[in-house]
């Protein structure tokens, strides 16, 4: 073992001077952010306070969380090594394991939420996606990571059962799951909304399906091993896919690729299944390593783009809306709501799912989860700040055109400028009509979901350095499918996961369904799995309420509580473990999370605002169906009682999650309790120590400086 004396190190002057200028920067990109008011602030500033940020949190915070609180050990096997089957358990080496784990963990949140919140203001946002992140959202990855890889790999669930007890395991695995359907459905619903009645985007990604599948037959039998040279035709193809679909539009060919909201329902319900049921190489994974290539590479393109333009925000820094909370994309005040609108990018509760799921069971050493924990967070909270960035560069008349339900825009450019203008703010219908014509789009008018959005800001960013306004519209439907690659990749992965977990839990009951090898099994698992989610989302669909502005703020709360429920697990084995002085760097996020989705579960419960409380809604439209009157936006009394049975679900559901997640934190308390007062450890489900044979290439691993040494262990 490394002693004490071989790596204490006095930092260098050029690490000191460096590090120095960082914080300097990010101090005064900060300044400018939260003290300039009436003059105009640029977007380079946001990006040059997250970059600083971020750059100051992976290397004091993550290193001290990794030294002192989990005391990682290089030279202790991880399950990778020690059950290593060439199927589920294998080394990876981190630089593809970090990938793996983005493209997992990276979906609709950092994208949407931000774009929602953007009605509340470039400051409270821009805090909260970079501090919430730096503080609990790769707190979270990170600890739940490391606890699941000392402990075999265990999900989520399992290590809530074994931690906390069977009540609050029970609790745990029932929430997990049912808060898994909503957000799966939250996250197609954005899928939908983005491709409706768009044949460009709706035939570049369903062009994606055949490269994936393509993809994964050339490098498994075609061309074993060839990684460059099918990445290489991938990304080819994908963009001959996007152009193809300009194309199209402009084709007879044109019908056939517009489709309506609920057409496009059954088509992602059917596809989810069968992503389900095909062999994960086949479609899946091909999928995910094209998605990956995406998503990297159009961020940091994004990101160079605001470098070079430096686009001035229009949005205000907080917002009237921030402060009454009418604002029109969702009700609610800053306090709790912009902290569930923003959920991926902050902080994540679907993350602990893949942070206990495959990336435990690949990491080569345990030094690594700073990198891949931490370091992928970061990477997807800057995603969030890109969002941010696009939507707040646009007009707040387009915004807002954009982004109110269609209930109070109407359907015409002339209706929606009205609106927008009883909102205070100015678009012309000739205005309105040249930014879809700009695009590509034959209207932007209550184009809810975010991703419209995000695609028409990112189109003005890359547009203004690669191409000008003749490639907007390339630029908007690149945006497009980006989106719905990035989200897409999500959905598959969650059906997987939530087919897995119910098989798990059948299995108790009925052997042959636990077994993944039985193919009825695959089959009805899935199925029940796809058809949970397509109702959320077919309720979503056709909400007259808007379904992203009435599912929006439910995803958020059940996001944030899965959190929670990490976040509880994490705390719990931290004490447990005897590491009561650093169980802090967990519980204050905890506390945080909880404060504020037991907050926003109880206004959405019990609000007598029918804008916000979901049975105050219910009553309202409840009470004018009963005398036959149609309240706006409902236009029939059909609508009306979709209305009513929506609000009736999102209610039960936003209580039963706030009640179980409750009833963890409860029972971890009691835990947490006795394990203070306890005169011996409570039993541990951590896998006894191995020394760890494997040689890992030079650079690969963490210095011993940074993996942590008997100096820096508690």
């Amino acid at each position: 073992m490394t002693t004490p004396d071989s790596t204490r190190s006095r930092p260098s002057w050029r690490s000191i001077l460096i590090w120095t200028a960082i914080s300097v920067a990010a101090a005064i990109a900060w300044a400018v952010i939260a003290l300039i008011r009436g003059e105009e602030v640029s977007a380079f500033w946001l990006v040059i306070a997250a970059l600083g940020s971020y750059a100051i949190g992976y290397r004091f915070y993550a290193r001290f969380i990794a030294n002192r609180v989990l005391q990682v050990d290089d030279t202790r096997a991880t399950p990778a090594e020690r059950l290593d089957d060439g199927v589920d358990f294998q080394p990876t080496d981190r630089r593809v394991l970090l990938g793996h784990h983005f493209a997992a963990v990276a979906g609709a949140g950092p994208l949407v939420g931000p774009v929602l919140a953007a009605q509340m203001g470039y400051l409270p946002s821009t805090m909260w996606i970079i501090i919430g992140a730096i503080f609990a959202g790769c707190v979270q990855d990170m600890v739940v990571l490391f606890i699941s890889m000392r402990r075999n790999g265990r999900s989520l669930g399992q290590l809530a059962r074994d931690e906390i007890g069977p009540i609050g395991g029970a609790a745990a695995l029932v929430g997990v799951f049912s808060i898994m359907i909503i957000l799966l459905a939250v996250l197609a619903l954005v899928v939908v909304n983005a491709l409706a009645a768009s044949p460009w985007g709706t035939f570049s990604i369903a062009m994606t399906i055949p490269i994936a599948l393509l993809m994964g037959f050339y490098m498994r039998t075609l061309r074993p091993g060839r990684v460059l040279e099918t990445s290489l035709i991938g990304v080819a193809l994908l963009v001959l896919a996007i152009i193809a679909g300009g194309w199209v539009q402009a084709s007879s060919w044109a019908d056939a690729f517009t489709l309506s909201p609920q057409t496009l329902v059954f088509c992602l319900v059917i596809y989810g299944f069968v992503a389900a049921v095909l062999p994960v190489w086949m479609l899946l994974a091909p999928r995910d390593y094209l998605s990956t290539f995406m998503k990297i590479g159009t961020i940091g393109l994004l990101a160079v783009g605001v470098l070079i333009v430096a686009p001035v925000l229009q949005t205000e820094a907080i917002t009237d809306f921030a402060l009454d909370g009418t604002g029109p994309v969702f009700s609610g005040k800053l306090f709790p709501f912009v902290f569930i609108t923003i959920a991926c990018g902050a902080l994540s509760g679907f993350h602990s799912l893949i942070a206990s799921g495959t990336t435990p069971k690949m990491i080569q050493k345990e030094s690594q989860v700073r990198m891949i924990g931490y370091g992928a967070m970061l990477m997807e909270s800057f995603v969030a700040v890109m969002a941010l960035i696009a939507a707040c560069i646009l007009d707040p008349g387009l915004y807002y055109a954009m982004n109110a339900p269609a209930g109070v825009l109407g359907t015409t450019v002339e209706s929606a400028s009205t609106a927008v203008a009883n909102l205070g703010f100015t678009i012309s219908p000739q205005d309105l009509q040249a930014a879809a014509d700009a695009v590509g789009e034959e209207s932007l008018v209550a184009r809810t979901g975010g991703a419209p959005t995000l695609a028409v800001g990112m189109s003005e960013i890359l547009s203004s350095v690669f191409g000008g306004d003749g490639l907007k519209a390339f630029w908007y439907h690149f945006a497009i499918m980006f989106e719905a690659l990035f989200i897409l990749t999500t959905v598959d992965a969650g059906t997987r996961v939530g087919r897995f977990m119910l098989q798990d839990t059948l299995g108790n009951v009925w052997k042959p369904l636990g077994r993944v090898s039985w193919k009825p099994g695959i089959w009805a698992t899935s199925a029940v799995v796809v058809l949970a989610w397509g109702y959320f989302l077919y309720a979503g669909v056709n909400d007259p309420l808007g379904g992203i502005n009435q599912l929006f703020p439910l995803f958020g709360i059940a996001n944030q509580l899965l959190a929670a429920i990490a976040l509880t697990v994490a705390t719990t084995v931290l004490v447990k473990s005897g590491r009561l002085k650093w169980a802090w760097v967990t519980a204050v996020p905890l506390a945080w999370v909880a404060v504020v989705t037991l907050t926003a579960s109880w206004q959405k419960v019990f609000s007598e605002d029918p804008r916000i409380g979901f049975f105050a809604q219910r009553e309202r439209y409840a009470d004018a169906l009963a005398q036959g009157d149609v309240l706006a936006p409902a236009k029939d009394l059909d609508q009306m009682r979709t209305v009513v049975t929506n609000s009736t679900v999102d209610g039960v559901l936003a209580a039963f999650f706030a009640l179980l997640v409750v009833i963890v934190i409860l029972n971890a308390a009691w835990i947490c309790w006795r394990a203070v007062r306890a005169t011996e450890p409570l039993p541990s489900t951590e896998a006894p120590y191995v020394e760890s044979k494997l040689l890992v290439p030079a650079g690969r691993v963490s210095s011993a400086e940074e993996s942590g040494t008997a100096e820096d262990r508690p």
